[in-house]
């Protein structure tokens, strides 16, 4: 490289799910000879009510640069929006300071809108990981993602149909990589908690089912969260008293969250046996927790999170599907889909723990987002992609 000038990586995280998928890519860009990283940490990461996982990033040896304030102080759709004008607000002064050569940012969700919307006003190249997936579920990603699709400069998509959605978007071929999905590497890796240490940890018995529930809102449904969650309470505690273990973490930090954590801490109130509830399991045990129910034990993960979809057949794990919210989403042949409905939700999860034959199919799928090394495969890019005009000129291609 010129000068043997290390190139300066600004890695933004708004929350605890996309940090797990981001952690591969840090640890590379960490590893990474020509590079050094300015991780800034926002969002939930900052929240006690769910759980300030700044902790964890600390916990996992990397280094915070910047905590990023943004103001999410009611639940609602208003509050969601002036998180992203807080976020913008917040977020310039740090970028001015590191001057960096990159912003990388994750996915969909607001915190990251507004880190893509700064860095792209303020000339700094901007790279976006997975985009041009597709989620047509009422939560507003595909909006805000194909949005920061557009606002980016390279894009690290997790599969072929991802990159040509984006070439249709009108973006120039030589952006776009298709690197796969990063989190593959952690579980190609095994680096996640083993059998002996979730049983230590969760006093769980491994020769009993296990069910790991997430559920988070839909941002055009919030309304009707508290209802959507009951549902699937309802038939955990149907479950619980069968035997099955369950274990609830919090959803996101989105509009409607807070209905939802009120329904999960009424539900902790009842104190019913087989349930335990947490605000974060962390990467290392939800991961842990994934290659248990597939791998080791019957189990399945249940919910609406996107994990369900993406991260499961890493593990041969089934999972059942609830609701609109990861609609239209690649997935494989291990997913279960269903309504806000306790008895269908019910049916579903008794067929991904008890029917042997669905679950050999879940063992067997083949996992449409590649198989690891994408974070080696972005850093590479970030060190050596030209950093010129023609980068940050884009040119629709039609």
């Amino acid at each position: 490289m010129m000068n043997n000038k290390k190139r300066k990586i600004a890695i933004y995280t708004g929350n605890r799910a996309e940090y797990g998928l981001q952690y591969p890519i840090i640890k590379a860009i960490d590893s990474h000879p020509d590079l050094d990283y300015f991780l800034l940490v926002s969002g939930a990461h900052l929240q006690e009510e769910f759980g300030k996982t700044v902790d964890e990033i600390s916990n996992d040896g990397f280094n915070v640069y910047s905590e990023v304030k943004i103001e999410m102080l009611e639940d609602s759709v208003f509050s969601t929006a002036r998180a992203i004008g807080t976020g913008i607000l917040n977020l310039g002064p740090i970028l001015e300071e590191i001057s960096p050569d990159f912003l990388v940012v994750y996915a969909d969700r607001f915190e990251g809108f507004s880190a893509v919307i700064t860095g792209s006003q303020m000339n700094i190249p901007v790279a976006h990981i997975e985009g041009g997936d597709i989620t047509e579920g009422g939560a507003l990603d595909d909006s805000v993602r194909h949005a920061m699709t557009k606002l980016s400069h390279i894009h690290f998509t997790t599969n072929e149909e991802a990159s040509e959605r984006i070439r249709r978007l009108g973006e120039e071929p030589w952006r776009i990589f298709n690197v796969g999905f990063p989190v593959i590497d952690l579980i190609k890796a095994g680096n996640f908690s083993t059998p002996d240490e979730i049983v230590s940890q969760f006093q769980i018995d491994i020769n009993k089912p296990i069910l790991l529930f997430t559920q988070h809102s839909i941002t055009t449904e919030i309304e009707s969260a508290a209802e959507q969650i009951r549902q699937s309470l309802n038939a955990l505690e149907i479950l619980a008293k069968e035997g099955v273990q369950v274990i609830v973490t919090y959803p996101n930090n989105d509009a409607g969250a807070k209905s939802i954590i009120l329904e999960i801490e009424h539900l902790k109130s009842k104190n019913i046996s087989n349930i335990q509830i947490y605000r974060s399991l962390g990467r290392y045990n939800y991961h842990g927790f994934l290659n248990l129910c597939g791998k080791i034990t019957q189990g399945v993960c249940v919910g609406n999170s996107s994990s369900g979809i993406k991260e499961t057949p890493a593990f041969g794990c089934p999972t059942v599907n609830i609701g609109s919210r990861q609609k239209g989403r690649l997935r494989s042949v291990n997913v279960l889909d269903v309504d806000y409905d306790t008895s269908q939700i019910i049916e579903a999860c008794k067929k991904a723990i008890y029917d042997k034959k669905f679950r050999q199919i879940s063992k067997d799928c083949e996992n449409p987002y590649g198989k690891g090394n994408a974070g080696k495969q972005i850093s590479n890019i970030l060190a050596t992609i030209d950093l010129n005009n023609r980068l940050l000129q884009k040119k629709m291609t039609h």
